[in-house]
Formats: C-alpha cells, structure tokens, sequence
C-alpha cells in the first residue's frame, strides 16, 4: 500500500516536472534610455518594472545607452526593443534628416512622455547672459549620440553660433554637473525634464545658474524646426530660478519599429494610463504626461498605437 502510494506520488511528480519543463520560457526584451543624471533610466527603470509584472510572458530590462540618437540606431538594428527619444531625433531619422543619410523606415511612437526643457547651465564664473554670449568658451553639448547633443547645435544655430564659435566638449549629464563645479567648463546645454539631478547638483553645491532664452530665439526654432514647443521652467524648480524661465522645449516619446508586438504596446500604454501614479513616485515629470499629445505626433503612430487612439481620443482634440 505504501510502495503504491509513492509509486502514485512520483508519477505525479514527474507529469509536474514535465509540465514546468514543457512551459515556454519569458522573452527579454530591452527597453533603451540614457545616462544615469537625467530622468530616462530612472523611468524606463520603473516601467520595465511594472511591465515585467504584468506581462507573464516577457521580461523587460531597462539599458543605460548614449541617449536618444544611439537608442534610434539600435532599434534600426534589431538591437533594442523599444527605446525613449527625443522629438528631435524621431523626427529626424524618420524624415532621413540630420544625423541620418537615410531614414529609418519602421520607426513608429508607441506613447507620449514629457516634454524636455533646454536647461542653459553657466558656471559660476561666467557672466553670460545670453546663448550668444557662449563664444569662445567651453561648452558641454551632451554625450555623442544623444538627442542633447543634436539640439544643442540647434539652439547655437539659433544664436548665430556653430560648434567652431565654441570648444564643444561631449559630457554626459552627470560629467557636465562636475564640469561645472570644478570650473573644467563655462557651460553645458542640457534637454532633460525638470527638476534634473545633474542641474540641481550643480546649482546647488556648485553655485553654477540657468539662462533664459529670448521668446524671440524660441520663435525662430519653432518656424525651423516643428519639433520644437515652448517651454517653461517653474520658479523655484533650482536655486537662482527665482521666476518662471523661458526656454525651448521638446517632448519625448517611447519609440519601437513597426513589428513590435501589439501586445507590448498595449503594455506601455497600459502603464502610462492606468499606473500613472505609481510611475509618478519615480519622478513628478510623468504627471507632465498627456496622452493627447498622440494627435500631434511628429511620426506615424504604431497600429496598436493608432487604434488606442480612435477607442480614447476624441477627434476633436486639438
């Protein structure tokens, strides 16, 4: 009686195992962000997170990367999966624009995020008061391949200036933070959402300020550019911004090529609608989140995208 019962609970044993081992193992897929100083990696921290949790049948891992520019290229290689990007950059490779002798075809937005705001950074030495008054000195134009890097020769351009009127150095955001402190450089141009852990380290312990951009400079880059919006940095976001700060802005989107599964997508809209508040915990920017940016994207939606769009967006949205 015994024998039989153990031969029973061994058979049933084995039938479980092969059961376990008959089971499809979760798929991994990447999700490309940027440095570690801004908000991206953080983010995309969180939302791989969540994802992950309610996807039973893939993992998903957010990658430190150079930024927006390198997270396009990777995605054009099959390298990455999905992947956050500046409008800027998005615009660009899907129109073959700068940085880019053919356009990547395929590239779609899944989901809207924050808008950037261009942070203008002097050291405490500088006594600029202005972009144009950058000439001549050394300026951080961000990490090579990222969308800060792409804008700041955009927001030079609209100051009469090009990377010969300055020494461009090609910090990251953190390095740029250092920089600023030690006095290695007069300045750094940053896109990022605000409050920035790389600006406030160096507003705050390294005496470095903010610069205001003239509406008129913000103008020439809209007509120019049609990735570019205006921008505002609320007072009191950084020591010294005692008054809301003008400046240039762009949005940031969550990107993927056109096979990526519906599946996934549904994902990612899914977190950045119904577990909102809990990404907001990771950085106050996802309350900045709106998804009616979708019906002003710069780029083709993804189909999943696209039909999330006709169930929950009104038309008439501006």
């Amino acid at each position: 009686m015994k024998r039989r019962y153990l031969l029973h609970a061994c058979a049933l044993l084995a039938i479980g195992t092969a059961a376990c081992s008959d089971a499809a193992p979760r798929e991994f897929l990447s999700l490309g962000t940027a440095g570690t100083g801004g908000i991206y990696y953080p983010l995309g921290g969180a939302m791989a997170a969540r994802m992950s949790v309610n996807d039973s049948l893939r993992q998903y891992t957010a990658e430190v990367s150079g930024g927006s520019v390198e997270n396009v290229n990777r995605l054009r290689e099959r390298q990455t999966d999905l992947a956050f990007a500046t409008g800027n950059t998005v615009y660009e490779a899907a129109t073959g624009g700068v940085d880019y002798d053919v356009a990547v075809s395929g590239l779609r937005i899944l989901a809207p995020l924050y808008p950037n705001m261009t942070h203008v950074v002097v050291s405490r030495s500088s006594d600029a008061a202005s972009v144009a008054d950058l000439r001549g000195g050394l300026v951080s134009v961000g990490p090579p391949g990222s969308g800060t890097e792409q804008m700041s020769r955009q927001i030079l351009e609209a100051h009469g200036l090009t990377y010969d009127d300055v020494t461009p150095r090609y910090l990251s955001f953190n390095e740029s933070a250092t920089a600023l402190k030690d006095g290695a450089i007069d300045a750094a141009i940053i896109s990022v959402g605000y409050p920035a852990a790389a600006v406030l380290e160096a507003t705050t312990t390294g005496g470095a300020r903010l610069l205001a951009m003239d509406p008129d400079r913000i103008q020439f880059l809209r007509e120019r550019y049609p990735y570019y919006i205006r921008g505002e940095i609320p007072a009191g976001t950084y020591p010294g911004v005692d008054e809301p700060l003008a400046t240039a802005a762009i949005m940031n989107w969550v990107v993927a090529m056109s096979g990526l599964s519906g599946d996934v997508v549904d994902g990612v809209l899914r977190i950045l609608t119904d577990e909102k508040d809990a990404l907001a915990q990771v950085h106050d920017m996802v309350n900045q989140i709106d998804m009616a940016r979708l019906l002003e994207a710069p780029i083709a939606l993804h189909e999943a995208t696209a039909e999330w769009v006709d169930d929950n967006l009104p038309s008439e949205n501006p």
